[in-house]
């Protein structure tokens, strides 16, 4: 196997991965899920999102056809997990109800569908098309270093932002997160007919 490594293209691939992830624009809802007594525990969620990135990187096509799911019908189930996390974020209100054992929010929701979303996922096999696998993968680690140090610094994000900005933020972002959960149900619903 050849390696071509470029630049370009890890940066390119980083800042589709950045925008996609958005860590930042997840940092009142884990400040929320932390405020309920949750745990988040940021290197578990890294390992855990990036191991999912990285098998789903090479074998996801095969994974979805094994269930007969098409890429189309994931992101549409994805879009409705992300259509009410932002319902939750915009009304204050809680849909998905976190009843683990452990009271940790580290797998759901924070791995998925937050780091790990559908749209994350669709767009990472669509990515293979576009960039060498290797060149993804480093976007992957560089993305996954940025998601560990957001995680880590929660708290000192809470004190430099304030409680009203984080409000105010979560409030934005869940608008935000409403329109991107509406444009990845309707490009992949009319995909599905």
């Amino acid at each position: 196997m050849n390696l071509e490594f470029s630049f370009k293209e890890i940066i390119s691939a980083f800042m589709v991965l950045f925008s996609i992830i958005d860590i930042t624009g997840s940092i009142p809802i884990i400040l929320e899920l932390k405020e309920n007594g949750k745990k988040v525990q940021a290197l578990p969620a890294v390992l855990g999102s990036f191991a999912i990135f990285f098998v789903f990187l090479f074998v996801g096509d095969g994974l979805l056809s094994l269930f007969g799911v098409d890429i189309e019908s994931f992101a549409v189930a994805g879009s409705i997990i992300i259509f009410v996390l932002a319902i939750e974020m915009i009304m204050g209100v809680e849909l998905i109800k976190n009843d683990s054992p452990t009271g940790s929010a580290t797998v759901v929701p924070l791995i998925f569908p937050l780091i790990v979303g559908a749209g994350t996922l669709t767009t990472l096999l669509a990515m293979r098309a576009e960039y060498r696998v290797e060149n993804i993968i480093i976007a992957l680690i560089l993305n996954m270093i940025f998601v560990y140090i957001v995680l880590r610094k929660l708290d000192w994000l809470e004190k430099v932002l304030g409680k009203g900005f984080i409000y105010v933020l979560r409030k934005f972002f869940g608008i935000i997160l409403l329109a991107i959960a509406v444009k990845l149900f309707a490009a992949n619903i009319m995909k599905m007919f």
